[in-house]
This record gives C-alpha cells, structure tokens and sequence, in this order.
C-alpha cells in the first residue's frame, strides 16, 4: 500500500491483492474459530481479515458480547487472547465470494476439515450459508447449530456479516451471534 494511506489500500493495492492468501489467526484450544468464505480485496491488500469498511464482523463479534470492545481487523491477533480465531473455507482473495468454483468451495472445505481435526476449537462457526452448503455437500443447511460435527469440534452456521448480503441487519447479524456465544456459555455446546 502507499506510504501516505496506511489503512486505505489504493485502487492499484486492490488489483496487485486478486488471488493473494493471508494467514490464519489461529491456534490451540480455541472456543471458536470464525470461518469466513474467503478473504475479499481489502483483506489481501491489508493482510487482515475482514477488513473492508461495511463488513459488519467486527461490530456483530462485539455487540454480540464476543469481545469486550469493537476490534479493528488490525487488532485481530487480540482474539486468540479471546480463545477466538479466523480462517476461510477458500484461502484466495477475490472482489466477490461469487467469483469462487464450487470445486474450490468443496477443496476448501476438506482443507478447513483438516484445519478443525489440528486445532480443535470448541465451534467451528461458518459465516455464509450457500458457502457451506457447497463445502460440505449440505444443501438443506439452515443457521444455527448443525447436527454433523469434526471430531469433537461442533459446527454452526452463521450469516455471512459482508456488506453485501442485505438479508441481515447489523442487529440480526449481532444476534444470531449471541445466540451462539449464549450456547457456548450454556455449556450446551
């Protein structure tokens, strides 16, 4: 990125990011490891996940009452203090999840299997329903809690917090998050 914009990629930051990877912010002994669809341009551009200004990660993770204040995708590391993580079904960037094949959806999906069997975390909360579906073969997958598991790793759907699905509010969104830390903290999974 130019020197004079650290945290604004540039139109030429954009397009050198298209098809670039960024790591994962994971670990051991997680509770939950959120699972983007894959990071967009903004992410590649920054190394950071979930960066685009109007993706509504960061503010859903907190208002659902995840994280003690609003994280900025240059905070991320902070969630593993958090026992939280992020990672992708796709590891590619792209301007849009619809430019992904569905073969590089369910390759990402055996990949992500093999992340979760390593890991471990306590959830693995995937944050896109059509992504999942595809991933995994599940094609009748509502959100919420799902009745498959990765080892003793429990698997829920969550909506996908990008600006572009317009389905789901920031409150919704916000929500359906809550709903899954309050079953975490239940013990119910």
């Amino acid at each position: 990125m130019d020197a004079g914009s650290p945290s604004r990629p540039s139109p030429a930051d954009l397009a050198a990011a298209q098809d670039k990877t960024i790591p994962d912010v994971i670990g051991p002994g997680l509770r939950v490891l959120f699972c983007g669809i894959n990071p967009g341009l903004w992410s590649g551009a920054t190394g950071q996940h979930f960066a685009r200004p109007g993706n509504r990660f960061w503010p859903a993770l907190h208002r659902s009452g995840f994280t003690p204040r609003q994280l900025r995708p240059d905070e991320q590391r902070e969630m593993l203090e958090l026992g939280l993580g992020i990672t992708n079904v796709a590891a590619r960037t792209t301007a849009k999840a619809d430019q992904l094949t569905a073969e590089e959806l369910r390759t990402g999906g055996r990949a992500l299997v093999e992340r979760v069997e390593q890991y471990q975390p306590r959830v693995l909360a995937v944050l896109g329903i059509g992504a999942y579906r595809t991933a995994f073969g599940r094609p009748r997958t509502t959100i919420g809690p799902q009745p498959e598991r990765i080892g003793d790793t429990a698997i829920w759907v969550l909506p996908n917090p990008s600006g572009l699905n317009a389905h789901y509010t920031l409150d919704a969104l916000a929500s359906e998050f809550r709903v899954l830390r309050e079953a975490l903290e239940a013990g119910s999974i």
